[in-house]
């Protein structure tokens, strides 16, 4: 810690705190009493928790402390959440995701349970700093992007909302990759969040289920002389749930995370141990232990393939023997399980889900086929998030029926019956039966797991306008064709009390000091800022808001990379998964233009610009990897470069994640939205930049269409080709050399990149991406460069009109109310899930 604490009261008596249980109970108390209450509840916690004094105590034993006080204040109002919930004979939502990016849990328990200024105060008064102690807690990396920040950003609403939920995920022991930058290169290093443990789960060992895996199916008669079939495994593993707690903002309700961890039936062979086998005494305990070991193996293998299948179909079956669970000890019977459940799939990934519950209602509880069938229609509804077609899982049948046996079975019989049905619909269409299929055909066959979760659900959505569309028109088009009514769409949506109310505190207090306060839990509320657009001393705090913002990320770039930022230049901000449909390297050709400018016009008026990057590549994405370098490699010459300082840096930011991207939403001026036209579902990071006041650069495509038709289009600087023109210029033959033969700007920047001037030693190492760009340029970076950099040109005339500029930032947050995930749950309950709030405490 930087200082001791100067003052502590003394510990209550064990007999009094009841070990760990000790907790918070401020509500209707005056400040004065909340302050003394939360020291003693701190000490309380260093001594029966930790088993430390002030004297000992370490920064770790203070976070610990803290998170076990704001845990157990959350533990007491989930008791009473789910006393409040069985009594209501509620209906709940079941939300299955392979990823929840939930970010650091203290802060966020802070700011909902509306303790975080009593909390700082009181820490203070005994000489603690609380961004100290928030520093100390290790972020949970359990996704890779927007799916898993979408996932936490739906519990915080549902709980919000009073909506009873569970969340239902893997624990994953190292999540995704910490991403380190060696020579340019990212270099993939373990997670180890969980490495000093995690105080905000409890396990739930007694709620442990066994998963089966392998085998073979045979067939039996019951007592009552019917066929019924029974698996055999080869292997079962055992499913550990643990509980995360989720609380809502200005609410008594708490929900539930519970993610689930495997382990082996049988850890332990004593039997070989003695023998001298060693390793084979724990051989079961650690092939068990691998399904949730890492977030998203590599796949490039067939062991990759299948233990993602095993990730995948592990969690789901888990999930979905919990909610039996949780329905017969309440309901007594399966047969109302649709009107007390709605499962949601987000995403392909819990897809198998729909074979699964087949399975169990089918073989452990011995329903007849039409009746289970009703059934899983009626609970599941699937989300999809994608228009690549390489994210619309398939997987081989041979690595299927391996694993899975008995739902290969089940599978194909829900493909017999559902195709039967499509010959009476459509009786002279066979290549319509062959798109249909859960079955492709081919030299190897695949089960599409798309396709099941669009028989198997009830319901089929989109997450933005443009996205559904396009799923409609193309994707999914068979199947909108067979049942329009299961389609519609839910623009995503962010959490306005992470993505504003805590990583943008100073901004959050001139809002609510200027509307009032009701716009963090009513978004539409912040419309009323654009009376105040015109205001000039409102202007003023407005952006010397901004500037202190991105003096604390030059200061953070500072110490974490040593690296000096001006923050008078326009932070021009890209931060995302790496792929090349997000096009990170049509931004990096745009700093190579604005540096072969300079350095051929080094008298030239120049607006100064910092250019940040972040983001993770997957380890098998090669490209993407390499991308990366070259982003480095440009920074490290141009940051270098005596003729450009002062005009021109480029960062990139290792390792993004949650707690990063908090610091750099509140900092940026422009916010890089540059996708492919008709490749990209929605995002979100688009709507946390416009919430903050970031201006966005743009294409026409997922939620970007959305945030400029309500932000207006005089405030979003639009460029690129649209998604038919893409469609347009593939279908008559895109040729990228026509770009470089005719630009000779476009082309003087390739001919450098050729030249071995970013990798002097290898000059040969970018080679890959020029192929790319130049024979076939998938995802139209030629054909778009020439608007992008014009478009540029637009954004830096703009920022130099500095009060046009924040007119045009206080309009992007007052029109971004649409964008909250409030509103997007409140959609999903309304039409999907049929679910009403049930708050505690009426």
């Amino acid at each position: 810690m930087a200082k001791q604490p100067v003052y502590l009261p003394q510990p209550s008596p064990a007999t009094a705190v009841g070990s760990e249980l000790q907790g918070l109970t401020l509500e209707g108390d005056p400040l004065s009493t909340q302050v003394a209450q939360i020291q003693q509840t701190l000490v309380d916690n260093l001594h029966w928790v930790q088993g430390k004094d002030e004297q000992f105590a370490t920064a770790h034993d203070y976070y610990m402390a803290l998170a076990h006080s704001v845990r157990n204040q959350l533990l007491q109002k989930r008791i009473r959440t789910a006393k409040t919930y069985a009594q209501a004979q509620a209906k709940a939502v079941y939300y299955l995701s392979a990823e929840f990016l939930m970010g650091r849990h203290l802060g966020n328990g802070l700011i909902n349970l509306g303790l975080y200024d009593t909390m700082r105060h009181a820490l203070a008064d005994c000489g603690l700093d609380l961004d100290e102690l928030l520093e100390r807690e290790a972020e949970p990396g359990l996704g890779n992007g927007g799916l898993g920040r979408l996932a936490a950003c739906f519990m915080d609403s549902l709980t919000t909302l009073n909506l009873p939920a569970v969340g239902y995920g893997i624990r994953y022991e190292f999540g995704i990759f910490t991403q380190v930058i060696h020579e340019g290169h990212q270099v993939e290093v373990p997670d180890k969040w969980l490495s000093y443990g995690n105080p905000w789960e409890i396990a739930r060992p007694d709620y442990r289920v066994e998963i089966k895996f392998g085998g073979h199916t045979e067939v039996y008669k019951d007592s009552a002389g019917d066929y019924q079939v029974r698996w055999i495994p080869s292997q079962t593993v055992m499913g550990i749930p643990h509980d995360v707690p989720v609380p809502g903002y200005g609410t008594d309700n708490v929900n539930l995370l519970r993610l689930w961890k495997a382990e082996a039936g049988e850890a332990f062979d004593l039997g070989a141990f003695n023998a001298g086998d060693y390793a084979g005494a724990v051989a079961n305990k650690m092939m068990s232990e691998n399904i949730t070991k890492v977030l998203y193996p590599n796949d490039e293998t067939r062991q990759g393939k299948e233990l993602r299948l095993q990730q995948q179909y592990f969690f789901v079956a888990c999930s979905l023997q919990d909610i039996i669970r949780l329905h017969l000890r309440d309901h007594g019977s399966l047969n109302d399980l649709a009107e007390f459940a709605a499962i949601q799939l987000n995403d392909t990934h819990p897809a198998i889900g729909v074979a699964e519950l087949m399975r169990l209602l089918l073989d452990d509880h011995q329903f007849e086929w039409e009746a289970a069938w009703q059934i899983t229609q009626r609970v599941f509804g699937y989300t999809n998030h994608t228009l690549m077609p390489e994210a619309l899982e398939r997987w081989s049948v041979d690595l299927f029926g391996k694993l899975l046996p008995r739902h290969l079975e089940i599978i194909y019989e829900i493909n017999h019956r559902f195709l039967d049905q499509v010959k009476l619909r459509y009786p002279k269409d066979p290549e319509r039966l062959e798109r249909l299929s859960l079955i492709e055909e081919g030299p190897e066959r695949r089960v599409r797991m798309a396709n099941l979760a669009c028989v198997g659900s009830h319901a089929i959505n989109g997450v933005a306008a443009l996205h559904t569309e396009l799923l409609k028109q193309e994707v999914l088009q068979d199947f909108y064709e067979l049942w329009p009514d299961k389609f519609t769409n839910k623009t995503n949506g962010i959490t306005p009390r992470r993505w504003l109310l805590q990583c943008n505190p100073r901004l959050a207090q001139l809002i609510s000091e200027t509307i009032g306060d009701r716009w963090i839990t009513h978004l539409d509320e912040l419309k009323q800022l654009e009376a105040h657009a015109d205001n000039e001393e409102f202007r003023h705090a407005w952006q010397a808001i901004k500037q202190e913002n991105k003096w604390s990320l030059a200061h953070y770039i500072r110490d974490t990379l040593n690296l000096e930022i001006d923050p008078s230049s326009m932070f021009d901000v890209q931060i995302k998964r790496m792929h090349e449909y997000k096009r990170q390297l049509l931004n990096v050709l745009h700093v190579v233009t604005l540096y072969n400018r300079i350095l051929q016009n080094p008298g030239d008026h120049v607006v100064p610009r910092t250019v940040i990057f972040g983001g993770k590549a997957a380890p098998g994405y090669a490209m993407a990897k390499l991308i990366i370098k070259l982003i480095t490699a440009v920074a490290d010459v141009v940051n270098h470069d005596p003729i450009v300082a002062g005009r021109l840096k480029v960062v990139f930011l290792p390792n993004y994640n949650v707690s990063s991207a908090q610091r750099l939403f509140p900092a940026s001026d422009l916010s890089e939205q540059i996708s492919t036209a008709g490749m990209e579902a929605s995002g979100t990071g688009n709507m946390k930049f416009t919430l903050n006041g970031a201006l966005t650069i743009g294409t026409l495509d997922g939620a970007n269409v959305e945030i400029r038709e309500e932000v207006g289009a005089d405030n979003f600087f639009l460029f690129g080709l649209t998604t038919e023109q893409v469609a347009a210029c593939k279908a008559v033959g895109h040729n990228p050399w026509f770009y470089y033969d005719t630009n000779p700007e476009l082309k003087r920047v390739l001919d450098v990149i050729a030249s071995g001037l970013f990798a002097p030693e290898t000059p040969n190492l970018f080679l890959p991406i020029l192929d790319s760009l130049l024979v076939g340029d998938p995802y139209m970076v030629m054909a778009d460069y020439a608007a992008y950099v014009q478009c540029q040109e637009h954004v830096s005339r703009t920022y130099e009109d500095r009060d046009r500029w924040v007119r045009m930032a206080i309009l992007n947050t007052a029109r971004v109310g649409k964008f909250s995930a409030d509103r997007t749950i409140a959609e999903y309950a309304r039409d999907i899930w049929r679910v009403k709030p049930v708050p505690v405490g009426e």
